[in-house]
Order: structure tokens, then sequence, then C-alpha cells
């Protein structure tokens, strides 16, 4: 006999605790003050409960993007390439323009300090190369990974660091014109 599975058991509670406290830190405009040991005293966790389930901090913030984007901001399938290339860029830049927009923009600093902090982009990057592998599998010729990063989503994440405000729809679809020109391979 197997034992029961607890769905939304201690394990659950636990990183639910840690994630509603680092967002709250973030929110707070705590970056700097940003540790284990404050997520810990915030989340009512133990530090070697978070130590052992996280690693490190860098582990914890790119887990807390991962989950976050995850739920309010799922890859789209619209059945078509341009179709799934205007709704994420779209997605992005409201992502970006929205509450927790400079939360994921400092969470990626904060995450691409250490050794790890490529989890989230490789994580999301997964999830962005099955939407590409979609198109391909409907017969369409999909830019690669690197190159939808170069000329999307960057300048999207770029507009808002450098210009302090968010690219708008219209940004976003020209940036997407622009992938699906670059290569005549390319069809949308």
């Amino acid at each position: 006999m197997q034992p029961a599975q607890r769905p939304g058991g201690r394990t659950a509670r636990v990183r639910t605790a840690v994630h509603e406290a680092v967002l709250d830190l973030l929110r707070e405009d705590k970056w700097d003050d940003l540790s284990i040991a404050v997520v810990a005293e915030r989340s009512g966790v133990h530090q070697a409960t978070i130590y052992r389930r996280w690693g490190t901090l860098n582990a914890l913030v790119d887990d807390v993007v991962v989950e976050r984007l995850s739920q309010g901001s799922p890859v789209p399938d619209t059945g078509t390439l341009r179709g799934d290339l205007e709704a994420y860029a779209l997605q992005v830049a409201e992502d970006v323009a929205g509450p927790l927009g400079s939360l994921y923009l400092r969470a990626a600093m904060i995450g691409s300090r250490g050794p790890e902090g490529e989890t989230f982009l490789i994580e999301r990057g997964v999830q962005l190369q099955n939407m590409l592998d979609r198109a391909a599998g409907r017969g369409e010729r999909p830019p690669t990974l690197l190159e939808l990063m170069e000329v999307v989503i960057a300048p999207l994440y770029y507009h808002a660091m450098f210009f302090n405000r968010p690219a708008g729809p219209d940004h976003a679809r020209t940036l997407v014109d622009r992938l699906l020109s670059l290569n005549p391979q390319i069809r949308p």
C-alpha cells in the first residue's frame, strides 16, 4: 500500500509562505535587505528548511519568478507562429508594465548573480522552445530561441529598464514583425 499523497500538505504550505514572504519583501522595495534569514523571519519558516529546499537566495528568487510567470503568463498556443509570437510579445510587454514588472526585472538581476542564475531562463526557454517546436510541427519555419530572445524579448526588457517605461502593444508587434522579416526562411 502506497502512502497517501497530501495535496496542499506541509511542503505546499512552506513553499507558499516562503514565496509570499519574498514577494512582500520585494514589493516593499527591500532588495538590499533580501536574505534567507529575512525571508525565514517573514515567512515563519526556519532557515534550515529554506536552505534545504532552495539552497541559495538566487535559486529561491528564480523559483518565485518562474512560479509567478508560469501562473500569470503561460506561453500561448494560438495555432499560428505569428499569433503565438505576437501573443507572447504582448504578454511580456504587459508583464513588464504590470504591478510586478519591476519585480521581474530586479529578480532577473538578482537571479543572474550566481552560477545557478540561469534557472529562470532555462525553464522559460524550455517553454518557449516548445512553442517554436509546435510551429515547426505545423509546417511553419520558426526562428531559433536565441533569435526570439534577442529580437523580441530582450528589447522589451531593455525598454523598461533603460527608458523607465514599458513598451506598448504597437512596439511589441513591431518587434515580432522585425523578427519575422529577418530571415526569409521564417514563415509565419
